[in-house]
C-alpha cells in the first residue's frame, strides 16, 4: 500500500480540518486510514469536500448500500481503477452480498434486474440514469476519486495484494460489516464545508449529496488557476466520447500544440488526470515543478473537469 508522487498527512500527525475529517471517517467507516482520502490531505478543503460527497452519497440515508456499492464498482471498473475496485469489492462483501461481490470482480453481471441496470449505467453502457440523488452522487464521487487514487496510489488495497484472495476478501468484509450495514444520518458532514457559492445541481433535489457535490466541484475547479490556459483541458474533455484515449499518436499532443513550453507539462498532467490517469508517469510529474499541494490541486482540476462531463451525460436534469 503505497502513495505515488506525494507524502500525505498521516492520521497521527493530522491537525485542524484534516484531523477532523480523519476522525469522522474513522467513526463512520471504522478505518483509521483511508488512503483514497489521505491522498488529498495536502489540500484540506478538497479532502473535506471529497469526504462529504462520499459520505452523503454512498453511506448516508436509508437507500440500499448494496445498490450504491454496485454503482461504485461499475464506475471504478469502467475507469480502470484497481484500487477502488478492490476496496469496494470488500465493502460489497461487508453488506453481506458475497456472491454478488465475487461475480462483479470476476467480470460478471448482477442477476437482479435493477442491480444489473444500475451496473450497466455505471459502466457507461446506457444513459438510463436512476432517480435517486445518492446513486447519482455515488457515481460522480467515484469518477473523481478513481482519477485521484489512480494517479496518487499503488493498486493494492491490502499489503502484498492480499485483497486478491477470496478468503481475505470475505474476512475483510466481515470486519467492515457493522458500520457498512448501519445507515448514517444524512447531512452531518456538511458542517466541515465552507458554503459553496454555486448552487447544488437540480438532480440532487435538495439532498445533502448535492450540497457536498457542489462544494467538491467548486474546490476542485480552483486548481485551474494553476494553468494559463485551463480552457485547453475543458475543450479536450468536451470532445471526449467517454472511452479510453488511444495510445501514442496524436493524443494528447493535439491538445498541447501551440502552448508555451512552460505550460505543456502541467496541461498534460491535467489532461491525463481527466482522461487517462493510469498513464501518468514519474516523468510526467517530474516535468512540472510542484509541491504536494499544487500537484493535488492540478490533478483535481483535471479530474473534476471529467466529472462534470460525466454529469452532463446523466440526463437533461443532471446537466442543469
Amino acid at each position: 500500500m503505497g502513495f505515488l508522487h506525494i507524502s500525505p498527512v498521516e492520521p497521527k500527525a493530522a491537525t485542524g480540518l484534516v484531523a477532523e475529517v480523519y476522525r469522522r471517517q474513522a467513526a463512520d467507516v471504522g478505518l483509521a486510514r483511508m488512503p483514497a482520502l489521505m491522498a488529498l490531505s495536502s489540500v484540506p478543503a478538497l479532502l473535506a469536500a471529497t469526504w462529504s460527497t462520499l459520505r452523503e452519497s454512498l453511506m448516508a440515508g436509508p437507500l440500499s448500500r448494496t445498490e450504491r456499492e454496485v454503482v461504485a464498482l461499475g464506475v471504478s471498473t469502467a475507469n480502470r481503477c484497481p484500487y477502488c475496485v478492490g476496496a469496494h469489492t470488500l465493502f460489497l462483501h461487508a453488506t453481506g452480498d458475497h456472491a454478488l461481490a465475487e461475480t462483479l470482480l470476476a467480470g460478471g453481471r448482477p442477476a437482479d434486474p435493477r442491480q444489473a441496470a444500475l451496473y450497466a449505467w455505471a459502466m457507461g453502457e446506457t444513459r438510463d440514469a436512476p432517480d435517486a440523488p445518492e446513486l447519482l452522487g455515488t457515481a460522480l464521487a467515484f469518477h473523481f476519486i478513481n482519477r485521484m487514487v489512480t494517479a496518487l496510489h499503488t493498486p493494492d488495497v491490502l499489503p502484498g495484494g492480499l485483497q486478491k484472495t477470496r478468503l481475505v476478501r470475505r474476512a475483510a468484509g466481515r470486519t467492515l460489516a457493522g458500520r457498512a450495514r448501519r445507515p448514517l444520518p444524512p447531512g452531518e458532514s456538511l458542517r466541515l464545508l465552507d458554503a459553496p457559492r454555486t448552487a447544488a445541481p437540480a438532480w440532487a433535489h435538495g439532498s445533502p449529496a448535492g450540497t457536498a457535490y457542489a462544494a467538491l466541484t467548486e474546490v476542485a475547479g480552483q486548481g485551474g488557476a494553476l494553468l494559463t490556459y485551463p480552457e485547453r483541458v475543458a475543450e479536450a474533455v468536451a470532445r471526449w466520447d467517454g472511452g479510453h484515449p488511444p495510445m501514442g499518436g496524436s493524443w494528447p499532443a493535439g491538445a498541447l500544440s501551440g502552448l508555451p513550453a512552460a505550460e505543456v507539462a502541467p496541461t498534460r498532467l491535467a489532461l491525463l488526470a481527466a482522461l487517462a490517469p493510469y498513464r501518468i508517469t514519474e516523468g510526467d510529474v517530474a516535468a512540472w515543478p510542484h509541491t504536494d499541494e499544487s500537484l493535488v490541486r492540478l490533478l483535481a482540476f483535471g479530474a473534476v473537469t471529467a466529472v462534470r462531463h460525466a454529469e452532463r451525460s446523466f440526463s437533461p436534469a443532471a446537466a442543469s
